[in-house]
């Protein structure tokens, strides 16, 4: 399916309104429509919240792949991971729209000239229109409406307009996530994709310390999953001892990004051979390690994990145990943040991440890499 969204604001902040279209894509037919108003707010909350409405009618649709259309450049680039969501008042709306992407198998982002973007537009204005009181024609569906926007092209906002605060835990789904604790090759900084390496014994005696602080944050725990190579699969399995002997679940979509060539070998051993093609990498996530994997594809597949997870163990608890490239990039979308986030961050061998995650989209990161149940 194919969402168009908009939103505007006659004003910035001032009167704001937001549209958005469910569209068959092989029909173009409209599907469902929605809009509505925000009283006060800014141009970019607006668009925002379109986008949020479209992913919300395309997932009431059953819809699994979608593509956004939008004329608001910032939300594209923005959602894409290109660019840094430097306003603090967009970080909640963005973190909901992230969490609503989680839930679809593939979301694609694409920038439309606003010309292309009328039926969302004239929806926005109409629900800005209703709201201020002014006499709405009816005039049915808005496919062939033109646009009636007076908004001009607005940088970020430097306000923060919008706030969240999280509701109930009760309607939360929670992951634990967790890295599996060390290997050889994690001792000695090496790249550790898809060789099957097991734990040292002191990976053990991470994973059963993991385990002891999962069972603090929760020991009413529903599933427990993990990737399907040794060194997590021993770490889910202690953690599960931990817990009581919960049932461990292996998924194979967790499993660690394929290095390629880079496999078993450290950032400078790499450096010194590919220095092009680390640039590369390490610049843009569509960039793959010669005949390994990018993190735009890990991206991918993790995102259908997460996706799964939410819609199988709705307001539970679930324990993951993978690598440290899935991890970053579940992270990386609960944060709303940019690619930057995965070359920044560290994770260490049975650090411990926890995410938790509302039906509405809402989502709260409790914890980034705790160790301190390693010391």
């Amino acid at each position: 399916m194919v969402v168009e969204a908009d939103g505007g604001a006659r004003g910035n902040p001032g009167p704001a309104g937001f549209g958005a279209v469910v569209r068959e894509a092989a029909t173009d037919e409209i599907l469902l429509e929605r809009s509505g108003a925000l009283g006060t707010a800014t141009n970019n909350v607006a668009e925002y919240s379109g986008l949020i409405a479209g992913l919300r009618a395309a997932a009431e649709l059953g819809a699994t792949h979608v593509a956004v259309r939008m004329d608001s450049k910032l939300v594209v680039e923005q959602m894409s991971g290109r660019w840094q969501i430097k306003n603090p008042g967009l970080r909640p709306l963005a973190a909901e729209a992230a969490g609503l992407v989680s839930r679809f198998a593939e979301v694609s982002f694409e920038w439309i000239p606003r010309e292309r973007n009328r039926a969302a537009d004239a929806l926005a204005n109409r629900a800005m229109d209703e709201a201020a009181g002014k006499p709405v024609p009816d005039i049915g569906s808005v496919r062939d409406v033109g646009s009636a926007s007076d908004r001009e092209p607005q940088p970020e906002e430097s306000t923060p307009t919008a706030s969240w605060a999280p509701p109930s835990l009760e309607d939360a789904t929670r992951l634990i996530l967790v890295r599996h604790g060390e290997t050889p090759l994690t001792a000695q900084g090496r790249y550790s994709g898809r060789g099957d390496v097991p734990l040292t014994d002191e990976g053990e005696a991470q994973a059963m310390a993991a385990g002891a602080r999962v069972a603090g944050i929760s020991r009413d725990v529903t599933a427990v999953v993990c990737s399907p190579l040794a060194r997590c699969v021993r770490t889910a399995e202690l953690i599960a001892a931990e817990l009581g002997g919960a049932t461990v679940s292996v998924l194979p979509d967790l499993i660690e990004c394929d290095f390629g060539q880079w496999e078993g070998m450290t950032f400078a051993e790499v450096q010194q051979r590919w220095p092009v093609e680390l640039a590369a990498w390490l610049k843009s996530t569509s960039v793959a390690p010669p005949g390994g994997e990018s993190f735009q594809a890990v991206a991918k597949r993790v995102r259908g994990v997460v996706a799964t997870l939410l819609q199988t163990y709705p307001s539970a608890t679930v324990v993951v145990v993978s690598h440290v490239s899935p991890i970053k990039l579940i992270l990386r979308d609960a944060l709303a943040a940019g690619d930057a986030f995965l070359h920044r961050l560290f994770l260490d061998p049975a650090g411990v991440s926890v995410v938790d995650t509302w039906p509405d989209g809402g989502i709260a990161v409790r914890s980034v890499n705790e160790t301190a149940h390693l010391r």
